[in-house]
C-alpha cells in the first residue's frame, strides 16, 4: 500500500471514529472508552488523524462519513470508474506539490553550497591549531581523547560505534548515545574520514573527528540532513572490533 492509499484509508477511517453515531445516536465524540475494541479503536483514529495532520491534509470529515454510510446503504451516489479517476488524479497532484517542495529544498541547499564550503575551510583553518588536533596528509583533522587498548582496527574490520556527528554550525544530525544503540559496519563500507579515522584508535578509545567535505559526502552532502560541501564533526566511540 502507498503512502497516499495510506493516507486515502485514514480518511475513511478517521471520519468513522470522528463523526459516526453509535446506536443510541450518540457523536461518537461522546463516545465512552469501556472496552478493549473501543481503546484499540481510539488509538486507531489518534494514529491515523495523527498521519493525516502530519500529510498537511484537512478533509471533509461530514463528506467522507456520508460516504461511509452511502456505501453501508448501498446509495454510492459517484460510479466506480469516476471514483478511481478521482483518486488517481488527487493521488498525482499531491504528488506533484510534493515533488516541486522537494526540488524547491534542494535547490536552495545546492545555493547554499558555497558558503558551506567557505565556512567549512574557515573551520577548519581555525581548528587545525587548536590544542591537541593533529592533521594528516589527506586533510582530516582528529583529536585522540583516549587511545583506547590493544590493537586498532584494520579496513576489513568489523568495528561497533558510539557516535554524535554535527555540522560546523554547531547541528547535530545523528546521535547514537540519544538512541542509545550503538551502529555496526565494516570500516571500509562508511565515509573516507571515519574509514581512515578509526584506524588510529583501539577499542574502547575516544576521538574527535574533524571531515572536510572531500572525505566525507563531497560537493553533493546527504540532504536534507547533510548540505552539500558540509564539513563534518564526530564525536566518536569504538566500542568494540569484531562480530
Amino acid at each position: 500500500m502507498t503512502k497516499y492509499s495510506i493516507v486515502l484509508f485514514a480518511l475513511m477511517m478517521l471520519a468513522i471514529s470522528c463523526n459516526a453515531e453509535n446506536k443510541n445516536g450518540t457523536p461518537a465524540t461522546d463516545v465512552k472508552i469501556s472496552s478493549t475494541m473501543d481503546t484499540v479503536s481510539y488509538i486507531l483514529g489518534v494514529n491515523l488523524g495523527t498521519q493525516l495532520s502530519s500529510d498537511s491534509l484537512v478533509p471533509n470529515i461530514d463528506a467522507v462519513a456520508m460516504g461511509i454510510k452511502d456505501a453501508i446503504d448501498k446509495k454510492i451516489k459517484i460510479d466506480d470508474k469516476t471514483r478511481e479517476a478521482i483518486i488517481q488524479s488527487f493521488v498525482a497532484q499531491l504528488q506533484e506539490k510534493a515533488m516541486k517542495k522537494q526540488e524547491a529544498e534542494l535547490a536552495k541547499l545546492k545555493a547554499d553550497a558555497p558558503k558551506n564550503l567557505a565556512e567549512g575551510k574557515k573551520f577548519l583553518e581555525e581548528n587545525k591549531s587548536k590544542p591537541g588536533v593533529q592533521t594528516s596528509t589527506t586533510g582530516l583533522q582528529y583529536k585522540i581523547i583516549n587511545p583506547g587498548t590493544g590493537a586498532k582496527p584494520k579496513p576489513t574490520d568489523q568495528v561497533t560505534v558510539h557516535y554524535k556527528g554535527t555540522l560546523v554550525n554547531g547541528t547535530v544530525f545523528d546521535n547514537s548515545f540519544e538512541r542509545g544503540q550503538p551502529s555496526t559496519f565494516q570500516l571500509n563500507g562508511v565515509i573516507p574520514g571515519w574509514t581512515e579515522g578509526l584506524q588510529l584508535i583501539g577499542q574502547g578509545g575516544k576521538m574527535i573527528l574533524y571531515i572536510p567535505h572531500e572525505l566525507a559526502y563531497g560537493e553533493e552532502g546527504r540532504p536534507p540532513v547533510i548540505p552539500p560541501s558540509s564539513v563534518l564533526i564526530f564525536e566518536v566511540e569504538l566500542v568494540k572490533i569484531g562480530k
